[in-house]
């Protein structure tokens, strides 16, 4: 386990512009830096970094941390990964502590599992170069392919040799355990190796662990399964991996686009051709966990298809999920009898990648085009054909998107375009009726009262708080968040004279998240340790950071050369930055002010109680709260300017 100081350590030397820097194209605009959102599909920049306060924010899809939160949510990492990534970095020697025992347990045998697979890499490598069988049948088959020797090396290309038993004797001499072996999937439950006198192509995870294998076989017995994966494991899940993306994340990136292929061996040509953007679905559908890795670096997919109509009708079948994922999906289809590894070889790259720019089709329209052909002039099959088009459309989010689909398809399937909007309209009126069926169900579930011990027993009513004062709850955890540490008068912080004034309504606070932000406050401030943004903006409960960031970081700013340019500068008051004293004083009044008049009314109803019951005593003491009250009420009223008083009978 890293230690809290190392943690600390790496927190304060990671800058959030140096590593969102690395992913994401910034332009300075005034104190911060703004970029297209990686998190998102946007065209306008509205993802914001702001230097200053270490943070970066998303103003349209609402992602939003620091540089460690960046590099878990942008590489898909735990926190203790991102930490070390952060580290290597800033090259910061981290410091472990032992950990309890269970969580030392998992981390463990997670890591036994790398350990395995890196282990079996580079046996498989080993015998790949340096046996016979590997230098007589693995090296041919390729250099057959086209590979050099830097390629084979670079994707860890190896050679499983025949025999039953040979890495698993191997690997448990050395050390390694057999359930653990079993576990990872080099070896079979019966304890044989699981890959035996197979081609070995290595499967990385983001970060280029090793997670898995693909065997290829050399064999011709028709019996013999021509690939086999590793077996799914605790870090190997088929459905969320990319053959290659470790390799391609970057110039996905870059391309801001992302070639999709079926094989190994297609990933690899294109490659080492320099069209390295390629990523394989290892002959599976694409799935909605793959397809959420390719978002983290591009809204783009091109496909890539071999020329057999059959294959790719059934391939298709599953796209309508990526335009669910708000994807731009197009389709590329190769000539006759081609893939991806053989046209490449027969054209080479540069008209290769002609090729693929110029035929590039939108997948609705390859979709439409492909169906009327098959339908011909049969109305059954077209009246089928226009439903499966509509049902396709009506996954595409954007709205303008639909409306050019809609438009197009209607005059290619020579039908009214109103019939199609009308048949789209229906579909998305029925998800959204679906939706908040769902939403009301889950409603219901949530707030139904637990069952009672006793057949026909009433369970107690909970109080419901009211959330009307949740924008001045948040207004006071903005100036302890921001401004916390910084001196107000004397010695006196900001947090020492927010938390101070606003004692005697602390308890009156709706939102638990200002809640638990106030109290840990009072409790810095009793350890006497200061209450510092950083403090609220690394905290472990995700929810603070998040509420701390939208409350501190505007998608607005002044210009810094507002002064220069107008040649007025500020007379009354001083520039935004360094006002937080006034802005301090304001907040704490306005919270107050919400919180007195929530009390006024509570002793209100307390009032009428008492004068239902007569009770003259409760009565005339209740009234002097109440004066009392009503005198703070008005004397914060004149500090803020609201005017007038609770009324009460």
């Amino acid at each position: 386990m890293i230690s809290q100081k190392s943690i600390q350590e790496i927190r304060e030397a990671a800058k959030v512009e140096d590593i969102v820097g690395e992913f994401v194209t910034l332009k300075k605009r005034g104190v911060n830096l703004i970029g297209l959102c990686p998190f998102h599909n946007e065209k306008t920049p509205s993802f914001t970094v702001s230097p200053a306060k270490n943070i970066y924010k998303c103003f349209g899809c609402g992602e939003s941390g620091g540089p460690v939160n960046f590099v878990m949510d942008h590489e898909n990492l735990t926190y203790p990964e991102a930490l070390r990534y952060v580290a290597e970095k800033y090259s910061i020697e981290i410091d472990e502590t032992v950990p309890s025992r269970e969580a030392l347990e998992e981390r463990q045998r997670i890591d036994s599992l790398y350990l395995i697979n890196e282990y079996a890499q580079k046996y498989f490598a080993k015998h790949l170069f340096e046996t016979e069988d590997g230098k007589m049948i693995g090296l041919p088959y390729f250099k057959e392919r086209g590979f050099n020797e830097d390629t084979i090396k670079k994707f860890g290309l190896g050679y499983a040799p025949k025999g039953y038993k040979n890495l698993t004797e191997k690997a448990s001499k050395e050390g390694y355990k057999l359930e653990s072996l079993k576990k990872a999937g080099i070896t079979s439950q019966k304890g044989f190796d699981f890959f035996r006198d197979r081609m070995m192509f290595v499967i990385h995870n983001l970060t280029g662990k090793v997670i898995g294998f693909g065997g290829r076989t050399l064999s011709s017995d028709p019996k013999s399964p021509k690939y086999i994966n590793t077996p799914e494991s605790e870090i190997y899940i088929k459905n969320k991996s990319l053959y290659g993306i470790y390799f391609a994340k970057t110039a996905i990136r870059k391309a801001d686009e992302c070639i999709l292929v079926e094989g190994y061996t297609d990933v690899i040509s294109l490659h080492q051709s320099g069209i390295e953007n390629t990523v394989a679905s290892s002959g599976t559908s694409l799935t909605v966990g793959q397809i959420g890795l390719i978002k983290r670096y591009t809204p783009n997919i091109k496909i890539l298809y071999d020329g057999d109509p059959a294959g790719i009708k059934a391939a298709m079948r599953g796209l309508d999920m990526v335009l669910e994922q708000d994807m731009n999906v197009k389709v590329v289809l190769l000539p006759d009898g081609e893939d991806p590894d053989s046209y490449l070889k027969k054209v080479g790259a540069d008209a290769f990648k002609q090729y693929i720019q110029g035929n590039a089709n939108d997948f609705i329209l390859f979709k439409t085009q492909l169906l009327l052909d098959e339908s011909a002039n049969d109305p059954v099959k077209r009246a089928s054909l226009i439903q499966d088009i509509i049902d396709s459309i009506a996954k595409v989010r954007d709205p303008i998107k639909r409306s050019v689909y809609l438009k197009e398809c209607a005059v290619r399937l020579q039908t009214d375009e109103q019939i199609l909007i009308t048949a789209v309209n229906k579909i998305l009126y029925r998800s959204l009726q679906k939706k908040q069926q769902q939403r009301e169900a889950k409603e219901i579930r949530e707030t139904a009262p637990p069952p009672t011990e006793f057949p026909g027993e009433a369970a107690p009513k909970e109080k419901t708080k009211t959330k009307g004062d949740t924008f001045q709850e948040k207004d006071i955890v903005r100036l302890i968040v921001e401004h916390g540490d910084k001196v107000f008068e004397g010695d006196t912080t900001v947090a020492t004279y927010v938390l101070l004034n606003i004692e005697e309504v602390l308890e009156e606070f709706d939102d638990d998240i200002c809640q638990k932000i106030i109290t840990e406050s009072y409790d810095l401030l009793r350890s006497k340790k200061p209450v510092e943004p950083q403090y609220f903006l690394n905290h472990q409960d995700t929810r603070i950071p998040d509420l701390a960031i939208s409350l501190t970081h505007s998608p607005h700013e002044y210009s810094l050369n507002w002064e220069e340019r107008l040649s007025n500068p500020m007379q009354t008051q001083p520039m935004p930055e360094s006002n937080f004293k006034r802005d301090t004083i304001a907040g704490v009044s306005r919270f107050k002010f919400r919180k007195i008049t929530r009390l006024c009314e509570k002793n209100q109803e307390k009032l009428k109680t008492a004068q239902d019951e007569k009770n003259t005593e409760e009565l005339m003491h209740l009234l002097k709260i109440q004066q009392k009250l009503i005198q703070i009420r008005e004397e914060l009223g004149k500090e803020i300017g609201t005017v007038g008083a609770i009324k009460y009978k």
